[in-house]
């Protein structure tokens, strides 16, 4: 898979060279509260850029870094789950970005290629996107790009502290691409 770009934002895959980029983007505590990782140790961000490449490799799930164009400085990452080409499905998820660029344009940006790639280039039926219950940051953030609320996972999984979240669903189908496509093109876009 190539990279995606636009005039905002590159979506590069990952590789063991950016692991640098990933500890500097990394260091924020608040990006770890809804996550099941903490990357504020470079160990710890090997070891996720180790698992993506195998992940990569097994054909299950595929990594980004995001770069943020202007500057070529890696910000966060973001990943395609549960690839299943038979189903012609997958979820979009495991986004994170440095809390700089929290409500900016660039995972509006980011968000647009990797469903335009979906649909566009891939052909995919569906496209789910998760996040925690507790997570309402990410979950309005979800609803502005038209993704369809589908409903809660309860007692889905077990956070990296051991207390219990529950999941909130969402997806884009294909045939909301057009209209989902339209309102990024004209409201959201920069």
């Amino acid at each position: 898979m190539q990279k995606l770009e636009n005039n905002v934002v590159q979506l590069i895959p990952m590789e063991l060279e950016h692991v640098e980029g990933i500890c500097e983007a990394a260091q924020d505590k608040r990006i770890w509260e809804h996550m099941s990782v903490d990357l504020t140790e470079k160990c710890r961000v090997i070891h996720y850029v180790k698992d993506a490449i195998q992940k990569r490799e097994r054909g299950t799930d595929f990594a980004f870094v995001i770069v943020h164009k202007k500057t070529g400085t890696i910000i966060g990452a973001t990943w395609f789950l549960d690839i299943s080409a038979q189903h012609k499905h997958l979820e979009i998820g495991s986004t994170w970005m440095n809390p700089i660029y929290w409500r900016t344009e660039l995972n509006t940006n980011c968000k647009y290629l990797l469903l335009q790639y979906c649909f566009e280039e891939l052909s995919l039926n569906r496209v789910q996107i998760k996040t925690g219950h507790e997570n309402i940051r990410s979950q309005k953030a979800i609803e502005r790009i038209g993704a369809v609320k589908e409903g809660l996972l309860r007692n889905h999984m077990i956070r990296k502290e051991g207390t219990i979240r529950h999941t909130v669903l969402y997806s884009v189908i294909k045939e909301e691409w057009g209209k989902v496509k339209k309102h990024f093109e004209d409201h959201l876009l920069l």
